[in-house]
């Protein structure tokens, strides 16, 4: 009899991929022995990590084929039986009458002969197999034989031809089995880093999963997988992503099962395999197991392989893939490899949480700017229109002729006070205009060399009240930037008179404009109060004040810088400050030159 006993044996789905020259080596091993020796049927089976032999190459008889070739079956019942054996050197030779049928069935393919009147006759239960051990006699795989053409147990000179061909398998059986698992880890690999460069790339958490499931599928020869993440709760959905079609839906104790196990795995470093019959490794309880095989035996699946999602100390989810009886056991090179392909996937989906995260923060922000945007706006109307006809009123009691001395000099200070609100609340509607995303620059070629000798020009009474020297450097010809003329007048008007406001008498101010390379550069330097390392962190915050009690003397509404910086960033600009307290300030504006 040749091959597996009949109560065992499993054939896979889908035979081992392994390589056509493997295979192809091992058939012409297999149909060597059947043309050359002198046997009806040859089979060769390999070991596998499951601890079962499955057979790579049948030769000499159709119907042994097809009965044998891909199934597979325990290797201690191959112990068993050869126990009771002759060894005819690389050979065991087992007599039909030692077997015990009482326990097991006879082996996978008996052929139906009747033998012949000898002594030596072969009977179709006898057992004639070859194991083939390596180097470290470690079992690899077995030769067996069947139905000799004379009818007769082999001789002594057909067992030396058998002997050699024994050799010849097992060399060939050593040699398939390293291709095999060199290959195995190559694509592995290859699913590692394809894993990796795929969650890389992503910044979404479905991104990333649905990016890795083919690759994940695929490289561990899997049928299928799904993957569950945690909430930032540690609490995971009912709902998974799964490698196609709808979403598999998890029942509320599956759901707990898995977010128990995922954490008990992730603290464990280790993955669990799930099938009856195998120990999960501590990571589930039996009664959590049974529950996890009858929801298996609902979808068609024999069993997965469980992978903690984390990184840290954190657990993030878990990855399941997926087998169908008789796909194979999981070798413990894949669970290596999944465990770190857990961590990889733990860090991207990490990263993609915390991206999340800061885009929702950006958008609640966003939100949050634009609504108070919205209400200074509505606030710096509902001020304007009332302060309007107050100032319409001062005018007409200022012109009449009755007013006393001390009438007209109280309407003066109301004036002042007004004219005072009317700047902040102009001031607060640029500000809302400049900030809104709504509201874009329409641009215009704007000459800034005109524009900063217009700011200088106004700021002139100011600086010559205090005698201080303006200077402006700058080469001849226009210096041409786009954006909104209104605006960038208003960034450089700022700018001067905030440095002649904050420079003592006597003191200097110098305004540079000159391009350089694709920019133009505006800057204002001065040597007056200088500012603060602390307070330069908020210098352009809305309503900031100076802490430094000689510059918040001055008059001022804390809206000025904020103004600036929008303006500049909506011109697609950048301003920066360079300053010491005590000696002086230098802002600087960059800003794109028209092409």
């Amino acid at each position: 009899m040749t091959g597996h006993p009949t109560d065992v044996q499993q054939r896979p789905a889908h035979p081992s991929e392994w390589y056509d020259a493997s295979r192809e080596a091992l058939q012409t091993i297999a149909e060597g022995v059947t043309q050359l020796a002198g046997f009806g049927v040859a089979a060769i089976s390999v070991a596998r990590d499951d601890g079962r032999l499955e057979v790579m190459a049948v030769a000499g008889n159709d119907e042994a084929h097809e009965q044998l070739l891909g199934t597979r079956t325990p290797i201690d019942r191959l112990e068993s039986e050869i126990a009771h054996a002759d060894e005819w050197g690389l050979l065991r030779f087992v007599p039909h009458e030692r077997l015990d049928f009482d326990q097991a069935a006879p082996w996978g393919w008996v052929p139906d002969i009747t033998p012949i009147e000898d002594p030596d006759a072969w009977h179709p239960l006898d057992l004639l197999i070859a194991p083939l051990y390596d180097e470290q006699g470690v079992l690899r795989g077995t030769l067996a034989i069947d139905l000799p053409e004379d009818g007769r147990r082999p001789g002594a000179a057909r067992r030396q031809l058998l002997q050699r061909y024994a050799e010849m398998a097992g060399r060939a059986v050593v040699t398939a089995i390293e291709r095999e698992k060199l290959s195995h880890q190559v694509r592995l690999a290859e699913t590692a880093r394809e894993v990796v460069r795929n969650a890389s790339a992503q910044l979404r958490i479905e991104s990333i999963l649905g990016d890795v499931q083919e690759a994940l599928v695929h490289g561990f020869q899997a049928r299928g997988m799904w993957i569950q993440t945690l909430d930032e709760d540690g609490h995971g959905s009912g709902l998974v992503h799964s490698v196609a079609g709808p979403e598999v839906a998890l029942t509320a104790e599956l759901r707990t099962i898995a977010e128990s196990s995922a954490r008990r795995a992730w603290e464990a470093q280790r993955v669990a395999v799930v099938q009856r019959g195998r120990d999960s490794g501590g990571v589930l309880s039996a009664a959590e197991g049974e529950v996890i095989l009858a929801f298996l035996d609902t979808i068609g699946i024999s069993s997965l392989l469980f992978v903690p999602l984390g990184a840290g100390p954190e657990c993030l989810g878990n990855l399941v893939l997926t087998r169908t009886e008789g796909d194979g056991e999981w070798s413990s090179y894949e669970q290596t490899v999944a465990l770190d392909i857990g961590h990889d996937l733990g860090r991207a989906i990490l990263n993609a949480r915390t991206f999340e995260r800061e885009h929702q923060l950006v958008e609640e922000l966003q939100a949050l700017d634009t609504y108070k945007s919205q209400l200074i706006t509505t606030v710096a109307h509902e001020l304007k229109n009332p302060l309007t006809a107050v100032m319409g009123h001062l005018e007409m009691l200022e012109s009449s002729p009755d007013l006393t001395g001390t009438t007209r000099s109280s309407l003066q200070v109301m004036e002042r006070a007004a004219q005072r609100l009317g700047k902040v609340i102009d001031d607060l509607l640029l500000l809302s205009k400049v900030g809104d995303p709504t509201n874009p620059v329409i641009p215009t070629p704007v000459d800034l060399r005109a524009v900063v000798e217009e700011a200088v020009e106004l700021s002139s009474v100011a600086a010559d009240r205090k005698h201080v020297q303006v200077n402006v450097q700058a080469p001849p010809g226009p210096l041409v930037a786009m954006g909104d003329r209104d605006e960038l007048d208003r960034v450089c008007t700022n700018l001067v008179s905030n440095a002649v406001k904050y420079t003592p008498e006597g003191g200097h101010v110098l305004v540079r404009l000159d391009a350089c390379g694709d920019e133009l550069l505006f800057s204002v330097t001065d040597d007056g109060l200088g500012i603060s390392e602390q307070d330069q962190g908020r210098l352009f915050e809305e309503f900031f004040r100076s802490t430094n009690p000689e510059a918040a003397a001055q008059p001022g509404t804390g809206l000025g810088l904020a103004i600036v910086q929008r303006i500049v960033r909506r011109h697609g600009g950048r301003i920066d400050v360079d300053s010491e307290l005590g000696r002086g300030s230098t802002f600087r504006v960059l800003l794109p030159l028209r092409d």
